[in-house]
């Protein structure tokens, strides 16, 4: 077995979805599902394509609300591409006797090959190779290969080759009510007699969208010309080619496409820019090589040396090829945040969550600038989360749950429960937490990266108004003489109310609160960080006043936490008081309930009536710091936290969580690890099938998980490897799984190439020479060592070792 081939065998039209979701190819730019060319959107195949950005808003009537949704939009479909026999019906998979059908997913090289051998009504034997990519290096372009060989028959060979804009947003059945009509005012036209044109514009965005495609046809491996006749609509455009093929003959058409938008850089109008490229494209060879170099460099970039299973390889080579499509290089130059479901599909409407928590890290260490640009999408919508800090009666800067074009709150606020048919309202906009991730994100980064510049231009300012925001969303509470945050949801989702209020919304989520002490005390941090100029310069245009740091000081030192029982941190105030669920009832009765709220809500039950967590929230916590870390800032509160209380509460929680998001693996392996290495293998192996198997049931087809294939690569690099940037330190604690085998990654720290290897409780770190290279400090357990370029340094977790000890070495 091959770890960089993925694939499927035979045709199975109930798993089509989740095949085209996971063998969707894409550079960051943009992104198509692996559809079958001959397909259309029938209930089985859904053709996407998704250009990072691009986003409507349509309004839809639903349950007597008017509704604004905005989408990424799916784009007309480039792979048009089908044929048919003498004067046979064009190709239909279900109309033929199939007798080899499988699609081969090159991660190495981000190729897709279906290779297919079919008998038709009329006994004629044909075989078909399609081969495909989506262009690495040049973003706008991407190209779809058909070979074709008649076995055992003779006769005329009609290929319909074109594009195809009758498209719409109906990916997800739930959403399928809303409205899904967003290009308008298409137009088609052949600019040669080899190149057609299909024009479109979204209706509320205005983005114009252009795609070209040209065409050349083989025939034993000869440029040869045919008898060709457009199709032309004002949505569809194609041309039909015509030849005779002989026996055993093989004929290839070549399809190169370039996608353009009025969003592109550089760019003087799409349509011209989208027919220049087509003409001036290379041919399909020559542009395949381009691309897998360019894929090569990227895992040049971002190289793990794994010793696991080669299943689990091939798990990590899928999550880590899936990550790098939705984020690239070529995403550094746009205005593009991370959308939960990658490029891959509908669902959440494309938009931008608090995903980058789990993905950030990943690039924090491999590609800083790509973090970097994803941090900046958040940068630019500062102004839209100041305006929304006003307008809601706070301070500062208050950022959506959901983002997608220009940072408003995109959130619905009705959602449909497919099992009930019921629209509910829907309050999980109160996530204010989602500013938290935010500046953790962008105070993380610096420290990864060393980037000064970025926090004196941009990420200070960001951080310091959403501790402002935090700060006035805080009020003191005079009974506990504590700091208090009311009426807000924590991660968990579950939890939006009280039973029995009216008033949306829980008090004091131990998540936020702690978070927010941290927020805080970094923002107090951040301030002395800068240079003297530029902190004086924010100081003067934020208008920051002595009382207003007084008050972050105060807030990091006096916010109340909730706790109960034997050092049990409560989800929220009163989480302790809420009901037990029978949990062993609801598995026997419905085995699967990952989506325990649409079960309660279809009884005419409410998840917030009992101690039932969707996924982690309390133990976040222990996921984004470090034990001595959450000690300290729990110390400071006057909480004081003894180690032994944290296996506690991991398992308080584990018990009380039904696992509805694939985050939530991501969570538990990560708090496992160093206590209970069995469970976290199985909660690893949960994020590695997640996708891969559909644990979900349906939903990957709408889209991959990207914050929890991330989270995969992660898990591996900062949690087992035990790898942490803090205090201007490279950290290791490591405590490899001896099951994975060894691991060895690259990594960049401080703009320094680093290379590590981990087995077991023991690490090897060696810098890259370079005369213009700074020395990075290193520690690993109570030690720390200073390691100049090139040098090389072996640590266990008791002793590491520097300098005269012969098992350190310059190479």
């Amino acid at each position: 077995m091959n770890p960089w081939l993925f694939g499927f065998r035979d045709f199975d039209p109930g798993d089509e979805g989740r095949r085209e979701a996971l063998c969707t190819l894409g550079n960051g730019y943009f992104a198509t599902r692996g559809a079958a060319p001959e397909s259309r959107a029938d209930g089985a195949h859904y053709p996407g394509t998704y250009v990072a950005g691009c986003y409507n808003r349509l309004t839809t009537t639903v349950a007597g609300h008017e509704v604004e949704n905005e989408a990424l939009v799916n784009m007309p479909n480039w792979l048009l591409l089908t044929f048919r026999i003498d004067d046979g019906s064009w190709f239909d998979l279900a109309q033929v006797e199939v007798l080899h059908h499988d699609q081969e997913l090159d991660l190495e090289r981000g190729i897709l090959v279906r290779r297919l051998r079919f008998r038709d009504r009329q006994a004629r034997t044909t075989r078909v190779v399609q081969r495909r990519f989506v262009h690495m290096s040049r973003p706008h372009l991407a190209g779809l290969e058909t070979t074709l060989v008649a076995e055992d028959w003779s006769g005329t060979i009609t290929f319909r080759c074109g594009i195809d804009g009758r498209v719409t947003n109906c990916g997800v059945a739930r959403y399928r009510d809303l409205e899904g009509h967003h290009l308008v005012d298409h137009q088609t036209f052949e600019v040669a007699p080899n190149i057609t044109v299909l024009h479109a514009r979204t209706s509320q965005s205005r983005i114009r969208i252009a795609e070209a495609a040209r065409f050349r046809v083989f025939v034993d491996g000869e440029l040869v010309a045919v008898d060709q006749s457009l199709i032309r609509q004002d949505d569809l455009i194609a041309h039909d080619l015509a030849l005779d093929v002989a026996q055993h003959a093989e004929v290839r058409v070549e399809k190169i496409v370039s996608l353009h938008t009025s969003l592109d850089r550089a760019s003087t109008e799409p349509v011209t820019e989208a027919v220049n490229d087509v003409r001036d494209a290379a041919g399909f060879d020559e542009l395949t090589r381009s691309h897998s170099l360019a894929w090569a460099r990227l895992h040049h970039r971002f190289h793990y040396g794994l010793s696991m299973s080669d299943g689990a390889q091939e798990a990590v080579h899928l999550h880590l090829f899936h990550l790098l499509q939705t984020i690239s290089p070529n995403t550094a130059d746009l205005d593009a945040g991370v959308p939960a479901r990658g490029l891959h599909g509908e669902a959440y409407r494309g938009h931008i969550f608090w995903d980058e928590l789990f993905v950030l890290p990943t690039l924090n260490l491999r590609m800083p600038r790509l973090a970097r640009a994803l941090l900046t999408y958040r940068c630019r919508r500062l102004p839209q989360a100041r305006k929304a800090a006003h307008d809601a009666g706070f301070s500062g800067a208050m950022f959506p749950w959901q983002s997608g074009s220009n940072g408003r709150e995109e959130s619905q606020r009705l959602h449909l429960n497919p099992r009930s048919g019921n629209w509910l309202p829907d309050h999980t906009h109160l996530q204010r937490h989602i500013g938290i991730a935010i500046a953790y994100n962008a105070w993380h980064y610096y420290q990864a990266s060393g980037d000064e510049e970025f926090l004196s231009d941009f990420g200070a300012e960001m951080i310091l108004e959403i501790a402002r925001f935090f700060s006035s969303l805080t009020h003191y509470d005079r009974s506990r003489d504590r700091y208090a945050i009311l009426g807000v949801v924590g991660p968990d989702e579950y939890h939006t109310a009280y039973p029995g209020r009216d008033r949306p919304g829980i008090d004091n989520n131990a998540y936020t609160n702690v978070m927010t002490a941290w927020l805080c005390r970094t923002a107090v941090h951040v301030l002395h960080e800068l240079p003297d100029q530029r902190r004086g310069e924010l100081i003067d245009a934020l208008e920051i006043r002595h009382a207003e740091i007084d008050r972050w000081k105060r807030i990091s030192q006096r916010m109340f936490v909730p706790f109960h029982g034997d050092g049990i941190i409560s989800q929220f105030d009163g989480y302790d008081r809420l009901a037990e669920l029978d949990w062993d009832a609801y598995r026997q009765r419905y085995g699967d309930i990952q989506r325990l709220d649409r079960i309660l809500e279809a009884e005419d039950d409410d998840p917030n009536r009992y101690q039932a967590s969707k996924q982690a929230d309390v133990l976040m916590l222990f996921y984004l710091l470090s034990a001595e870390e959450l000690e300290d800032i729990l110390g400071r509160l006057g909480y004081p936290m003894p180690p032994e209380t944290i296996p506690r509460n991991i398992e308080y929680y584990q018990q009380r969580t039904c696992h509805g998001s694939t985050l939530s693996a991501v969570v538990h392996a990560w708090v496992l690890a160093r206590s209970r290495r069995h469970q976290a293998m199985e909660f690893f192996d949960r994020v590695l099938a997640s996708d891969l198997h559909d644990t979900q049931h349906g939903t990957t087809s709408e889209g991959i998980h990207l914050a929890a294939m991330a989270g995969s690569i992660d898990l591996l690099q900062r949690c087992f490897a035990g790898i942490e940037i803090r205090d201007d330190s490279l950290r290791l604690n490591p405590l490899w799984p001896t099951e994975l085998g060894p691991l060895e990654l690259s990594i960049h720290y401080q703009g320094q190439p680093v290379t590590i290897k981990v087995t077991g409780r023991t690490a090897t770190i060696r810098t890259t020479p370079g005369k213009k290279r700074l020395p990075i400090t290193c520690t690993c357990g109570s030690r720390t060592v200073c390691l100049g370029p090139g040098e090389t340094a072996r640590f266990s977790l008791e002793r590491p070792t520097r300098g005269a000890d012969p098992t350190t070495f310059a190479p």
